[in-house]
C-alpha cells in the first residue's frame, strides 16, 4: 500500500486561495493574453489552427469575411441557455447586419479582449447590453463613413439595412462586402448614436433564434466529451465517499494490472488512475484499494443536520448570527403570543446537468492549453495557472459549449479542471481528458446548501404584517464576506416594506459537505418561503391571495410586481371556478431584477401533485429574443418543477445516497405542465432570464395544495420517497393545522 503525505480537504477553497486567485487576475491584465498554440475542436490536435484572438478592426467581438458574412465573438459561456444569439443579436441589431448572414463563435478565456467571462447571476445579456450595442454600432459607422467617403454625400442621409449600405436619394448601394475594405481603415468612433427601442428591426422579434439548433439536432455539436486526440490519455479520479475524507494509503496493483492503465498516483483529491481509453480507466478505478482517513470527514446523517439547523435557528445552539435587514427600535424584543410562526426545510440538491463534468488538458512546461464547457473562463484560467504554477497569460483555455450546467461548472475553486490540469503535469506533455461519471457528480458535490427558515409575523388590524421576524440557517457559498445569498429575494421584498419591525438573523455553519451557485441560487428557496408564508397570510384575515398581494404591492410602489400580478390574473382567469379537484395557486418574486409571476392548476392524485398549466408573466426589461425568453421560462419551470417534486440529496453516516437519476429523479415529459409565457413590453434595459423561472414554480403548487387541502407545506420535496427518512417531513404530516 502506498501511503499519502501530505492530503488536503477535496475542493478546498480559503481566503488565500480567493486573494491569490484576484492577484493572478490582475497579472493576467498586465501579462495580457497569447494563445501561443491555440486548440482546434473538430480538428484534433492541439498545435496551430485556432482563432485569431487579436480584434479585428471591428473590435473584439465582430469579424465580416471578405463575403459579408458577420462573425460575431461570444465571449460568455454557451450552457444550452441561448445567450449566443442574444449576444449576436445585440450586435447585428446595431450594425444592421442580415440575421440570416451572422454566425457566432466562441471566444477563447481573454481577459485583455473581453474582459471578465463567466455568465453568472443570469447577467450575460444585462451586463453585455451596452458593449455589444456600442460593438454593433460603433462598426455601422465605420461603414456609413466609408460610403460617404465613397460616393461624396453627408453620413447622415445614408441607411443601413441587412448587410447592405444605401443612399436613397442617390439609388447608390454596397454591400457589407464590397464596403469591407474601406470600413475597415475608418476609425470607430468612441461615443457611436445608439438607435431607440422604437426603431429596432431585429431585437424583440422571432427572427432572433438560436443558431446552434441544426448541429444539435444532428449530432454536429462538439463538447468537452467528444475530443479525441493524437495520444490522448483518460483520467478518472477516485474520490472519499465522504466529504472531508482524505486518503491514507492505497494498492495500485491491481489497477495496474488491467489492460490499457498507464499510471496510478495520488493527487490533492484521492487517486489518478490514467488510462488509453474510458473503459480502462474505469476498470482500472474499479480495481483500486484505497483507505480512507475520516478522521475530519463528515459522519452525520440528514436527520442530525436537519434537528441542529432547527436548534441554531431557535438560538439554542453557539452560532452566533449575522444581521441583515433589521429595522426597528425593539427588533430584538420576543415576540407576542399572537405571532404566526412558520418554518421550512430545504434539502442538498444536486446540479445533475446532462453532460457530466469533463475536461481536456496538456501541461508542456510553462504552458497549458485547455479545452472545457468553461462555465466561468476567467477563474478558470486562474485556476488552471495557479495549479501549473504559471501565468494565466501562459494558459489557454478553449471554451466549449456544455451541455449544461445550473451553477456546477461555476466554482471559483474550479475543482474538477484543476484536477484535470494537475494530472496532465504528471502526463509527459500527452493530452488527458478527465472524466466523472454521473455517480461522480452526484456523490462527490458541489450541492444546492441545505437550508432550514424559521419566520414569526405579527399581524397589523389591517391585517399586514407589522412585525417580521426571519431566521435562515444556511451554510455560505463564499468562504469570506456575509452570507448574502441565503437572503437574496428576502432582504428586497415588497413584503417586508409593509413592516414596522424586521428582526433578520443569517446562521451560516460550516460543514466538510461542498456547496456551490445551483440556478437562482439563494432565491430557490427563498421565493418558496416568501411566497407560501404570504399566501397563508391572506387567508388567515380572509383576503385573495392575489388581492392581499396587490395591496402590499400598491403600498410599496412596487409598480412592476403590481403590472405582473395584473397580467398574470388576467391570462391565468384568476379566481374563476375550474373542475371539482383542481385548484390555482400563484406566486410573484423578482429573481436578478427579473419580475415573475406564475400561476400553476394542481390536483392531488393518488396524494401525489399533478400540474396540469402554468401561466407565466416576466418583466425582463427590453425583451431581446422573445422565443428563447419562453424557452427560459419553460426551462425553468421544468427545472424547478423537478427539485419542487423531487429533488433531494441525503446523507446516511456522512454518504451521499442518491447517484443517479433512479434515486434522484427529474421530471419526465408526460409530468410537464402546458406553460404559457406572456412578456411585460418594457423599454427598460433588459435584465436576467435564465434562473428567474425556477423559484415561483414550488410556492405556485405550495399554494394551489393550500388551497385545495388547508394544509400548508413545510418542507421540501413534495414527493419525499427516501427523504422521508432523512429528516424532511411531508407537508401534511409536518403541520396539520389548516388556514
Amino acid at each position: 500500500m502506498i501511503e499519502a503525505s501530505a492530503p488536503k480537504r477535496r475542493f478546498e477553497m480559503t481566503r488565500r486561495k480567493m486573494i491569490l486567485g484576484g492577484t493572478l487576475v490582475g497579472g493576467a491584465m498586465v501579462v495580457g493574453y497569447t494563445a501561443t498554440h491555440p486548440m482546434q475542436v473538430a480538428g484534433a490536435i492541439f498545435q496551430g489552427g485556432g482563432p485569431d484572438p487579436e480584434p479585428s478592426a471591428f473590435g473584439s467581438f465582430i469579424r465580416i469575411a471578405p463575403d459579408g458574412w458577420v462573425t460575431i465573438v461570444n465571449k460568455q459561456q454557451e450552457l444550452g441557455q441561448g445567450v449566443h444569439a442574444g449576444m449576436a443579436a445585440m450586435i447585428a441589431e446595431e450594425l444592421d447586419a442580415d440575421w440570416d448572414r451572422v454566425r457566432v463563435i466562441d471566444a477563447h478565456a481573454n481577459f485583455r479582449a473581453y474582459g471578465m467571462q463567466g455568465p453568472a447571476g443570469s447577467n450575460s445579456i444585462a451586463t453585455n447590453w451596452d458593449p455589444m450595442r456600442n460593438a454593433g454600432a460603433a462598426a455601422r459607422a465605420m461603414f456609413v463613413a466609408a460610403a460617404a467617403l465613397r460616393w461624396g454625400v453627408p453620413r447622415k442621409l445614408i441607411d443601413v439595412h441587412n448587410g447592405v449600405v444605401s443612399h436613397p436619394a442617390s439609388k447608390r448601394s454596397a454591400t457589407f462586402a464590397e464596403l469591407l475594405a474601406d470600413a475597415a481603415r475608418q476609425t470607430p468612433p468612441q461615443q457611436p448614436a445608439l438607435k431607440q427601442p422604437k426603431d429596432y428591426r431585429l431585437i424583440g422579434t422571432d427572427r432572433v433564434r438560436r443558431k446552434d439548433s441544426l448541429p444539435k439536432s444532428t449530432g454536429a455539436q462538439i463538447y468537452a466529451q467528444d475530443i479525441q486526440l493524437p495520444d490522448m490519455l483518460v483520467a478518472m479520479v477516485a474520490h472519499s465517499p465522504r466529504f472531508g475524507g482524505r486518503m491514507a494509503k492505497f494498492d495500485p496493483s491491481d489497477a495496474r494490472k488491467v489492460k490499457g492503465v498507464v499510471d496510478v498516483f495520488a493527487i490533492e483529491t484521492g487517486v489518478a488512475v490514467v488510462a488509453e481509453s474510458t473503459f480502462a480507466a474505469r476498470q482500472g478505478r474499479d480495481a483500486l484499494r484505497v483507505e480512507w482517513d475520516d478522521s475530519v470527514a463528515e459522519t452525520r446523517s440528514t436527520p442530525e443536520l436537519v434537528r441542529y439547523y432547527h436548534e441554531t435557528a431557535a438560538r439554542r445552539t453557539d452560532l452566533e448570527p449575522s444581521d441583515f435587514h433589521s429595522k426597528g427600535k425593539d427588533a430584538e424584543v420576543a415576540f407576542g403570543p399572537d405571532a404566526i410562526e412558520f418554518a421550512f426545510d430545504f434539502p442538498y440538491l444536486a446540479h445533475a446537468p446532462m453532460e457530466t463534468l469533463d475536461c481536456v488538458a496538456q501541461v508542456s512546461g510553462w504552458d497549458v492549453k485547455i479545452i472545457s464547457g468553461s462555465h466561468l473562463a476567467t477563474v478558470d484560467q486562474v485556476q488552471a495557472a495557479r495549479a501549473a504554477a504559471t501565468i494565466p497569460g501562459r494558459v489557454d483555455v478553449e471554451i466549449v459549449p456544455a451541455g449544461g450546467s445550473f451553477g456546477r461548472r461555476g466554482n471559483l475553486a474550479a475543482d474538477y479542471l484543476v484536477e484535470c490540469v494537475r494530472i496532465a503535469k504528471r502526463a509527459s506533455g500527452r493530452p488527458v481528458k478527465l472524466i466523472w461519471t454521473r455517480e461522480d457528480e452526484m456523490s462527490s458535490g458541489l450541492f444546492r446548501p441545505m437550508a432550514h427558515h424559521r419566520i414569526w409575523v405579527e399581524l397589523a388590524p389591517n391585517g399586514f404584517p407589522s412585525r417580521w421576524r426571519h431566521h435562515v440557517v444556511a451554510q455560505p457559498l463564499l468562504p469570506v464576506g456575509p452570507n448574502a445569498q441565503a437572503v437574496e429575494g428576502i432582504a428586497e421584498s415588497p413584503y417586508l416594506t409593509a413592516a414596522e419591525v424586521i428582526d433578520g438573523k443569517i446562521f451560516s455553519p460550516n460543514f466538510p459537505v461542498p456547496v456551490a451557485f445551483w440556478r437562482s441560487v439563494g432565491h430557490s428557496f427563498n421565493g418558496m418561503v416568501m411566497e407560501h408564508v404570504v399566501d397563508q397570510l391572506a387567508r388567515r384575515v380572509g383576503r385573495d391571495p392575489a388581492a392581499y398581494r396587490r395591496a402590499i404591492y400598491q403600498r410599496a410602489g412596487a409598480t412592476r410586481h403590481l403590472a405582473v400580478l395584473d397580467e398574470l390574473c388576467g391570462k391565468a382567469a384568476w379566481g374563476q371556478p375550474l373542475e371539482p379537484g383542481w385548484a390555482q395557486g400563484i406566486a410573484v418574486h423578482e429573481c436578478f431584477g427579473t419580475v415573475v409571476g406564475q400561476v400553476a392548476e394542481v390536483r392531488l392524485q393518488d396524494g401525489r401533485p399533478v400540474v396540469r398549466r402554468v401561466v407565466a408573466v416576466v418583466d425582463c426589461g427590453i425583451a431581446v429574443s422573445p422565443d428563447q425568453i419562453a424557452a427560459q421560462m419553460e426551462s425553468g419551470i421544468g427545472f424547478g418543477l423537478s427539485a419542487a417534486l423531487y429533488g433531494a440529496v441525503t446523507l446516511r453516516d456522512g454518504i451521499v445516497q442518491e447517484t443517479n437519476f433512479d434515486t434522484y429523479p427529474v421530471v419526465r415529459m408526460n409530468e410537464m405542465p402546458a406553460i404559457e409565457t406572456y412578456i411585460i413590453p418594457s423599454t427598460n434595459r433588459p435584465s436576467g432570464m435564465g434562473e428567474p423561472g425556477v423559484p415561483p414554480i414550488a410556492p405556485a403548487i405550495a399554494n394551489a395544495l393550500l388551497a385545495l387541502t388547508g394544509s400548508p407545506t413545510r418542507s421540501l420535496p413534495f414527493l419525499h420517497g427516501g427523504a422521508a427518512n432523512a429528516g424532511f417531513s411531508n407537508a401534511g404530516s409536518a403541520n396539520t393545522s389548516r388556514i
